[in-house]
């Protein structure tokens, strides 16, 4: 792993915040865009004084590097899988809470990066990190002790046979719009650009309706009686975690007119339980499993990412 220590001179924009920075760099990023790395690491050395960048070649020197980071301010450029990278290694160590961390947005998966409010720019996305604010966000983590920083799905088909729902997905069993909720589902809806496929697919393998129990905070919205067409799971506001459960279309009663409609169920709290049958999920951009059971806990303001202050108007 290579390190190079730079400083910033005496002339440096008097603006620029003087702690000390430690930039990682993924190797994936150097490799598909060494040009947006090189501005970024132009823009934090004039802007930091002892700023300390690393290039790991892998995974494990990734994790040395933030490891024995000191009291410096870990910043990552890299796309979304090394963003989820740090955040998990931080998560592990525990040093999640007293730690802003920075990531300039460079590599072929931006999708989370984006839905985040990080700038995709090599330079505005450095100027955020020497001028911007921490924001503290809320984090899913799972009882592997695995982390999600936007959005679970239960997928178990090839990505490439996903497919996304909306329309329904923003309303209540009511059928009265929830703006919040279509925030939330916007943000499903960003992070299925990335590469690594849509987040709400079938869960049932080849198509196939899957049986699965979705409880929250130990109260069952879905039970294993009734088949299920796709799951979602995402932050949403003040704590809590925003479930969605698409099942099945239930056959039209004789002489009813037109088609079967699928039923969307939505429920939000602090805990989500999903069991059943073996089954796969996409968590972010990373698809995990079978499993036959797995809960998501939502830990309110456990992660702090720098962003662009915003001008008030």
């Amino acid at each position: 792993m290579a390190e190079v220590a730079t400083s910033a001179s005496s002339s440096a924009n008097s603006s620029a915040r003087s702690d000390q920075l430690l930039v990682v760099v993924d190797p994936v990023a150097r490799r598909t865009d060494g040009e947006s790395v090189r501005i970024a690491k132009d823009v934090l050395s004039a802007g930091a004084a002892g700023t300390k960048v690393c290039l790991p070649d892998g995974p494990e020197e990734f994790a040395r590097a933030l490891g024995r980071r000191g009291s410096r301010r870990p910043v990552v450029v890299g796309d979304d899988r090394a963003l989820l990278r740090a955040v998990g290694l931080l998560h592990r160590r525990r040093e999640l809470a007293g730690c802003a961390l920075s990531v300039v947005p460079v590599g072929p998966a931006l999708g989370l990066a984006r839905s985040l409010g990080l700038p995709t720019g090599a330079v505005a996305a450095a100027r955020a990190v020497l001028d911007g604010a921490e924001r503290r966000m809320d984090l899913l983590v799972d009882d592997s002790d695995g982390v999600v920083l936007g959005a679970v799905g239960i997928p178990s088909a090839p990505s490439g046979g996903a497919r996304e729902h909306g329309g329904d997905a923003a309303r209540g069993e009511s059928g009265t719009s929830l703006p919040w909720l279509r925030t939330c589902q916007a943000l499903v809806r960003t992070l299925t650009a990335s590469r690594a496929g849509r987040v709400t697919v079938s869960p049932g393998a080849g198509g196939v309706p899957a049986r699965l129990r979705v409880e929250i905070d130990g109260a069952t919205l879905v039970d294993l009686d009734q088949p299920v067409e796709a799951v979602s799971l995402i932050p949403g506001p003040a704590g809590m975690a925003v479930v969605e459960v698409r099942t099945v279309p239930v056959a039209a009663e004789p002489g009813a007119k037109g088609a079967p409609v699928p039923v969307a169920l939505t429920g939000s709290g602090r805990a989500v339980t999903v069991s059943g049958a073996d089954f796969r999920y996409r968590a972010d951009a990373v698809v995990s499993g079978p499993v036959r059971t797995r809960t998501w806990t939502v830990r309110e303001g456990a992660w702090g990412l720098m962003l662009p202050v915003v001008p008030v108007v």
